[in-house]
């Protein structure tokens, strides 16, 4: 079973939460912080124009982006928690 994104939307995966702060303390499972960046699992076709034609997705499987801290809607497929967004949810791609 898969997931593909309809429209404008992305389908995410979570980067696991930091056990450790920087300086070496660990992190009890109450305080961990909600990640807000992932990996690209897949992406919609994109939004589809006035024209009948569909706008570019500025996005592509396998970036790592960054998306608000309760943005998108969680779904588990297979065990893994995943996060359905629509492109305007997400603030910025890593690059490099």
């Amino acid at each position: 079973m898969a997931i593909k994104p309809l429209e404008d939307r992305v389908l995410v995966k979570p980067a696991e939460p930091e056990t450790k702060t920087a300086s070496g303390i660990y992190l009890p499972e109450t305080s961990k912080e909600k990640p807000v960046r992932g990996q690209v699992v897949a992406t919609g076709p994109g939004k589809r124009l006035e024209n009948g034609k569909r706008a570019e997705m500025s996005v592509r499987k396998g970036d790592t982006v960054f998306y608000g801290k309760y943005a998108g809607t969680e779904v588990e497929l297979k065990g893994d928690k995943l996060l359905i967004l629509r492109e305007s949810e997400l603030l910025g791609v890593v690059e490099g």
